[in-house]
This record gives structure tokens, C-alpha cells and sequence, in this order.
């Protein structure tokens, strides 16, 4: 079986700024899923959580209300840099 050359890159679907937090909405064509990712400039902190098709407007527009919702959230830690497994 021969490899695959490329991998298909994660998409952008969404982007916007509230205040100080960046929100992303992502789709990961290769896993065919969507990922909301949010990033506080002011405070360094960010969460990612994958969403499913049908919720994907509603966390985009409330992310921080979807995240409280969800146990799955994966939490970026500061000092590391580097996300947390989920």
C-alpha cells in the first residue's frame, strides 16, 4: 500500500476576536471533524474541544458556555506550551 504524499490540512471555517480571545472554528478533513479553539491574548490561556457538525454555530458564537458544558475540553497548559492529551 503505497503513503499517502500529503496530508490534507486542517481548514479554517471561522475565525473572529471577541475582546481579547481569538475563536477558531477548524475542520480536520483527514479525521472529518470539527474543532473549536480558543485563545485569550491577554491572559495566554487556551482550550480546544471538538464540536459536533450540528452545535458548530452555537460554540463558535458561545464558546466559553459550550466549553462549560463539556467534559472533554483540553486545556492548554501555559508554562509547557503544548496542549494537554484529551
Amino acid at each position: 500500500m503505497a503513503d499517502r504524499a500529503a496530508s490534507a490540512p486542517t481548514r479554517e471555517l471561522a475565525q473572529r476576536l471577541s475582546g481579547t480571545a481569538e475563536v477558531l472554528l477548524l475542520w480536520h478533513p483527514e479525521l472529518n471533524r470539527l474543532e473549536l479553539s480558543v485563545q485569550d491574548f491577554a491572559t495566554g490561556a487556551s482550550f480546544y474541544i471538538e464540536v459536533a457538525p450540528a452545535n458548530a454555530i452555537d460554540a463558535f458564537y458561545h464558546p466559553y458556555a459550550y466549553a462549560a458544558r463539556r467534559e472533554n475540553a483540553c486545556r492548554e497548559v501555559r508554562a509547557e506550551k503544548r496542549r494537554q492529551p484529551c
